[in-house]
């Protein structure tokens, strides 16, 4: 029988028996066409579910050979007709019963929730990697919770509480204003004969509520509480029933064990030794001596142990060039790592450590948290009350983590430094013990420096241990320890090698290619790129990915004590500038003349040669280009923001905007520049537009507006009041500001920004009861961004059109035209302005089924991009569209949701959410009746000012 596994491990199964030879990227291609049985998948589609933006030049012949592959292993199988050849591409045909993915949803939908759990053996896809992957992994694995939750429920209904005790209470701590999932805790902690307990919690759940939300318990949750505090017989459970096992949750991160760990005997048996409930193990020592490789080694020993979940997360405490992981970012990751979807991972650190604590009750867990700065920094990701043990590496002795068992580490003893060493030098150690000891000595006995010096006498065969140490001896004198390990390897080095191993040491950024190397030591792209491949030959630097060269930390921090710069930095950052200028000209080409003050770079940068090369650079390099923004010499500051501000803005990577126009107005105000200064204001406001943060907005918009001489920058000021006051429903306010925005464009001839400030205008007309005038406006502003090229704005426009349209009860013009621009946004990679069109085409649906379907879609992608006012107006839809169907319930939790981000944003839709709640506390399941909804959801659309 064949079988196809995509719930865990992708693998092609016969007679029981998985089929080996068929490789990750085959594999990753025929879970794709399975995910997508019976539909004709292009090989467009493919190569962008394969690659998405980073698509190589190899890319179609890539898919002919997976597809060549996958035909060959299904024709040994018995199944050559599975996969089938059409006109638009390929189409997977399996027979029933033969995907497991497949199979569990028909179980699910028949209600057969155990047998479509027992399917899984790990996470979705668990070893493919591809462009498509993370979004398909995070959709299965959240169906499966769903199914999960659902089997929950009926296990309460049949009376067996006492297996759920401990998972109800870890998910009522994680979600603690979901009132069905609490209303389960109180019964079942009231069945288990806990009536304390189950009243204690229902005081938790109702004073939560009141906080957070101002609102009372919902009727049904009420009438529990008083039948509980009465003891009512109708409570009790009506019979036993044999306890259900929860489905397997199984998370594995941890890094590559290496083969030649040796020694470490007494730590190992410490780490691995047996212990019960939660326990801290803090393990520190000096740099390179070896604490991730004892920690990740131990967690391998150990993992057989906790079963729930093996978990690794770098905190970056001593990585140059990069600030240290913070509580927030490193819980999520956490969180991520655990299987919890976006949506559910809450903002503030608080909630997020609360939500980390509630998941790991109940669970059997091991967290390694490695390179820690102190225990502050640490101290947000320890467990509560649950059988987790966490590992913890840090260069700082952690005295002051109440709790922990401290592990100090030195150097290698000699036995265990002399095993390291033969195991990676081979026969040649035995045969000089004296010389072995010599270089042992030498590099201090420390675990990095001894496989620094054996590598390099791995790769020398003619070389002897005797001579190693020789070379070792010679700088004994001005380099101790590992220093002595990594000056004989940069001794060993031509001149020019060595020259672009110091500058290599001054750059700000995490990594570099061979482009930003020739820039940084002024010397052709190809002597730069044969100058980093001897270097990664030679041990002194790292390639995780391909193309790119980083440093390990130590030989960072060696590099940066000898280098001496020669301006090589300015270099860079010239360099940065101008390929930035290339990236942005060919993404953008609309806004080519916003460019035009940028001057030409003095040598030839290489050419961008299409959007697709240009979006993978600027993905690629972001964070390296921001960081030698902050660390490096400040000069052009101001011509760097004004190159990348509309790829920050598109791909909503709001907070480096944030850095970067902070640092162009602080250096523009220094020099006295006042139109570089205008220009970061306005940036300013639109980023802070962008991220809800309306009062902040409105201040560097007014301050623009005093600084501005520019007419362009005034009117991007005013279109930026002009938003902020139609988020808050100040009509006229609005319509003043558009208005001057707009006679400001046309006085300087901006067609660009003409039709932008139109299209925000039709809206303030349309909500003002003029819907004609908006029309036209729109149809005016449709023409101009088609005349000038810009298709953002085309999207925008057609968005806009849409709300207009369903306005006038012409729901399928409408649903038209959000259709049209939530295609354009897709295919320009504009997340965020997908998330605004999809919502608006939920708005026009006229099902409550499908709002909840596409509602959903846009909640996903305003999560990605962390688009608060969309992520307010999909839960406020899906809240209305769940009570149309029936299900009070999720209406309410939605409703809140949506509350609690109205109230964050401060507009007016909070107090319509407020009545909707009131409205639906009362409501029994499968009732119904919205009340009436005078308001248009606030927006977040994806224009660029």
């Amino acid at each position: 029988m064949l079988r196809f596994t995509l719930l865990g491990p992708v693998q092609v199964v016969l007679d029981g028996e998985p089929l080996t030879g068929i490789a990750p990227r085959h594999r990753a291609v025929l879970a794709y066409l399975l995910l997508n049985a019976g539909r004709v998948i292009g090989i467009e589609r493919l190569i962008d579910a394969m690659w998405g933006h980073d698509r190589p030049d190899t890319a179609r012949s890539q898919i002919h050979a997976s597809i060549t592959a996958i035909r060959r292993a299904l024709r040994g199988a018995g199944a050559a007709d599975l996969l089938e050849t059409r006109a638009g591409g390929y189409v997977a045909r399996p027979e029933p019963g033969q995907v497991d993915a497949l199979e569990f949803t028909e179980l699910v939908a028949a209600g057969a929730l155990r047998e479509a759990l027992d399917l899984w053996s790990g996470e979705a896809l668990e070893d493919v990697h591809a462009h498509y992957v993370d979004g398909a992994r995070e959709l299965w694995n959240d169906r499966r919770l769903s199914a999960y939750e659902r089997l929950v429920e009926g296990e309460l209904a049949a009376g067996r509480h006492d297996e759920l005790l401990d998972g109800l209470a870890a998910q009522a701590a994680a979600n603690p204003l979901r009132e069905r999932l609490n209303g389960h805790l109180v019964l079942a902690l009231h069945r288990a004969g806990r009536q304390a307990d189950a009243l204690a919690a229902a005081r938790s759940y109702r004073t939560a509520l009141a906080d957070e939300q101002g609102l009372d318990p919902g009727h049904a949750f009420i009438e529990l509480e008083r039948a509980v505090l009465a003891d009512d017989p109708a409570l009790r459970p009506a019979g036993a029933a044999p306890a259900v096992p929860g489905p397997p949750r199984r998370s594995t991160f941890l890094p590559y064990d290496i083969p030649d760990f040796s020694g470490r005997a007494a730590e190992l048996e410490r780490l691995v030794g047996e212990r019960t409930g939660p326990a801290v193990v803090t393990i520190d020592g000096m740099a390179g001596i070896g604490k991730t490789t004892l920690a990740v080694h131990a967690a391998h020993r150990l993992a057989a142990r906790y079963p729930d979940g093996r978990l690794f997360i770098d905190l970056h405490a001593h990585t140059a060039g990069r600030e240290p992981l913070d509580a927030a970012a490193a819980l999520e990751a956490l969180l991520r790592q655990l299987g919890v979807p976006a949506d559910r991972i809450p903002v503030t650190p608080a909630e997020r450590g609360a939500l980390w604590r509630a998941e790991l009750a109940g669970r059997r867990v091991l967290a390694v948290l490695d390179n820690a700065f102190d225990a502050e920094h640490v101290r947000p990701l320890l467990p509560g009350h649950s059988d987790t043990l966490v590992l913890v590496t840090s260069r700082r002795r952690l005295v002051d983590l109440d709790g922990a068992q401290a592990l100090s580490v030195d150097v290698l003893g000699e036995e265990d430094a002399a095993g390291l060493f033969e195991r990676i030098v081979g026969e040649r150690a035995r045969h000089e013990p004296d010389a072995v000891r010599e270089v042992l000595r030498l590099c201090g006995r420390l675990p990095l420096a001894i496989r620094i010096s054996a590598a390099r006498l791995q790769h020398r065969p003619r070389w002897t241990v005797s001579y190693l140490a020789g070379r070792l001896r010679e700088h004994r004198r001005l380099l101790d320890g590992v220093s002595a390990a990594f000056t004989i390897s940069y001794e060993q080095l031509d001149e020019a090698e060595r020259r672009m191993f110091r500058l290599l040491g001054l750059v700000p950024g995490r990594d570099i290619d061979a482009c930003g190397a020739a820039a940084l030591a002024g010397i052709p792209e190809d002597e730069a790129e044969e100058l980093l491949e001897g270097l990664l030959d030679a041990h002194m630097l790292l390639q995780l990915e391909p193309g790119r060269y980083t440093f390990h930390d130590l030989l960072r921090e060696h590099a940066r004590s000898i280098a001496e710069d020669d301006g090589a930095v300015l270099r860079l950052l010239t360099y940065y500038l101008h390929r930035s200028r290339a990236a942005m000209d060919r993404l953008f080409p609309d806004s080519l003349g916003e460019r035009e003050g940028i001057p030409r770079p003095d040598t030839p940068v290489a050419p961008v040669r299409d959007a697709a090369e240009a979006i993978a650079w600027l993905d690629a390099e972001r964070s390296n280009i921001i960081a030698t923004a902050v660390h490096g010499p400040e000069i052009c500051l101001g011509m760097l923001a004004l190159a990348l501000r509309p790829y920050l803005d598109r791909q909503a990577h709001h907070d480096d905007a944030l850095t970067l126009h902070t640092l162009s107005l602080r250096r523009s105000r220094m020099l006295g520049r006042r139109e570089f200064e205008a220009r970061a204001l306005t940036d300013l406001a639109w980023t802070h537009w962008r991220l809800g943060e309306y009062e902040r907005a409105e201040e560097h918009a007014h301050q623009a507006l005093d600084a501005c001489e520019e007419t362009a920058e005034r009117a991007r000021a005013l279109l930026t009041l002009g938003n902020v006051a139609l988020r808050r429903r100040q009509d006229a306010q609005a319509e003043r500001h558009l208005r001057q925005a707009l006679d400001l464009t046309r006085i300087g001839a901006d067609t660009w920004g003409e039709a932008h400030v139109l299209g925000i205008l039709a809206l303030v007309l349309d909500r003002a009861g003029r819907p004609e005038e908006a029309r036209r406006h729109l149809d005016l502003a449709l023409a101009l961004h088609r005349k000038v090229g810009n298709p953002v704005g085309e999207a925008m426009t057609l968005d806009h059109l849409g709300v207009v349209l369903r306005h006038q009860d012409e729901p399928d013009l409408a649903r038209t035209r959000h259709e049209q621009a939530a295609a354009l946004y897709r295919g320009l990679g504009d997340t965020a302005g997908e998330a605004a069109a999809l919502n608006g085409l939920a708005e026009a649906a006229g099902d409550p089924a499908r709002a909840v379907e596409e509602h959903t879609t846009a909640l996903a992608l305003a999560c990605l991009t962390r688009n608060r006012p969309e992520q307010a107006r999909a839960h406020d839809g899906l809240a209305r569209a769940h009570l149309a169907l029936g299900h009070p319930a999720r209406a309410r939790e939605h409703g809140r949701l949506a509350l609690g981000l109205y109230g964050e944003l401060r507009v007016p839709e909070a107090e319509e959410v407020r009545t909707f709640l009131e409205h639906a506390e009362g409501l029994p399941e499968h009732a119904g009746e919205l009340p009436e909804h005078t308001g248009e959801p606030v927006r977040q659309d994806a224009l660029t000012p």
